[in-house]
């Protein structure tokens, strides 16, 4: 193994420990903060190690899909993390805090396929002609490195900072659907936290997934028929407190919530 491999395949190592000890400091002692490479491949090296612990992949998420966002870290594109079927919550349900370290909260936009999707060009359209249907999404995103200080190296090595998604109970063909203008709003506790709108989502949440889609297809693999996209974001996140009870509305495609149970002693 080259010094380099054993680095990142520490690192991988380090994260996976921080699900049961706590966060740990940014990565920045053996991956540079712009090494979309080098944090791709630990993000790689935990999804084989969880695969064949006996975890299901069931899709992806995108995130840093605000241009805010990428300013912020510094990127110019967005990123995406692998959705295992453990983390899906079901529409109504409960997550315990014990469950979590950090975590926020934001609403989404999910499309789920009918068929294969894997094109070094992917375009919206062809997304819009492989999905099956759409559904309103919360996404419970949490890190494992210390007070959120990621940088773009440090979320794509930690899964896309992923933790749970819920999807709702309404799923909707996408025909006739306006994904571009419709709005989002989230309340926590009956408080509107954020609000939003498709366009929010890099200009249209299909232009997402068809982004993931070729960045998959550049990776050597690529969507398959059943997956759930996450697209990204369409308002702020917000941060969740034991006992909060979250609810989002999305534009023609109804709502989606869960609570975030309050068992941490």
């Amino acid at each position: 193994m080259s010094s380099k491999r054993r680095i990142y395949a520490d690192l991988a190592a380090r994260l996976r420990q921080a699900y049961a000890t706590g966060p740990v400091a940014p990565l920045r002692d053996g991956l540079a903060t712009s090494d979309a490479d080098g944090a791709y491949e630990i993000q790689h090296l935990n999804t084989r190690y969880w695969m064949e612990s006996g975890r299901r992949v069931v899709g992806r998420k995108v995130g840093l899909t605000s241009d805010a966002v990428q300013k912020q870290l510094g990127v110019s594109q967005p990123d995406f993390g692998v959705l295992f079927e453990d983390m899906r919550l079901t529409d109504g349900g409960s997550l315990a805090a014990s469950r979590t370290i950090q975590p926020k909260v934001e609403a989404e936009v999910a499309i789920i396929l009918a068929n294969d999707l894997d094109s070094a060009e992917a375009t919206a359209e062809d997304v819009l002609a492989a999905a099956d249907c759409a559904v309103a999404a919360i996404e419970i995103v949490d890190s494992r490195i210390s007070d959120w200080q990621i940088s773009f190296a440090d979320t794509v090595a930690d899964n896309g900072s992923s933790a749970f998604f819920v999807l709702g109970s309404e799923f909707h063909s996408l025909s006739g659907l306006d994904l571009r203008t419709c709005g989002m709003a989230m309340e926590i506790n009956g408080k509107v936290v954020s609000l939003g709108a498709g366009v929010a989502c890099l200009g249209h949440p299909l232009n997402s997934a068809a982004w993931l889609a070729r960045t998959l297809s550049a990776h050597g693999t690529g969507l398959k028929a059943g997956d759930i996209v996450l697209t990204g974001a369409l308002g702020p996140m917000a941060t969740l407190a034991p006992g909060d009870l979250v609810r989002a509305e999305i534009g023609g495609l109804g709502s989606v919530g869960f609570t975030f149970g309050d068992d941490r002693s």
